[in-house]
């Protein structure tokens, strides 16, 4: 079993960065497929991105391509999310997660039976 925790959340103005970190401990992070969801309020919790076990397939929602970057070391059990050019819709908690399914990437909530505590992340306007 693997516990998660995410750090690097806070406060930043519209078109600013924040770098998440998902820290895994327990297990080597390299058994698993990680993302991020994310979930504001008054609305469920959606996809953000997902990351295979090496590195090198991801995958995004529509919604954060070209602005958001998911990628991992291995080594430092560590899984990062850069979040380039925020938004005010991107405030929400984030939420890192893990699977040990066999695949690359899945885009939805159930495949995963890992999930961290969330870190907010507001973006002022």
């Amino acid at each position: 079993q693997v516990q998660l925790v995410e750090s690097g959340g806070g406060l930043v103005q519209a078109g600013g960065s924040l770098r998440l970190s998902c820290a895994a401990s327990g297990r080597s992070v390299s058994s698993y497929i990680m993302a991020w969801f994310r979930q504001a309020p008054g609305k469920d919790r959606e996809f953000v991105a997902s990351i295979s076990r090496s590195g090198g397939t991801t995958d995004y929602a529509d919604s954060v391509k070209g602005r958001f970057t998911i990628s991992r070391d291995n080594a430092k059990n560590t899984v990062y999310l850069q979040m380039n050019s925020l938004e005010p819709e991107d405030t929400a908690a984030y939420y890192c997660a893990a699977t040990g399914r066999g695949g690359f990437t899945f885009n939805y909530q159930k495949a995963y039976r890992y999930w961290g505590q969330g870190t907010q992340v507001t973006v002022s306007s």
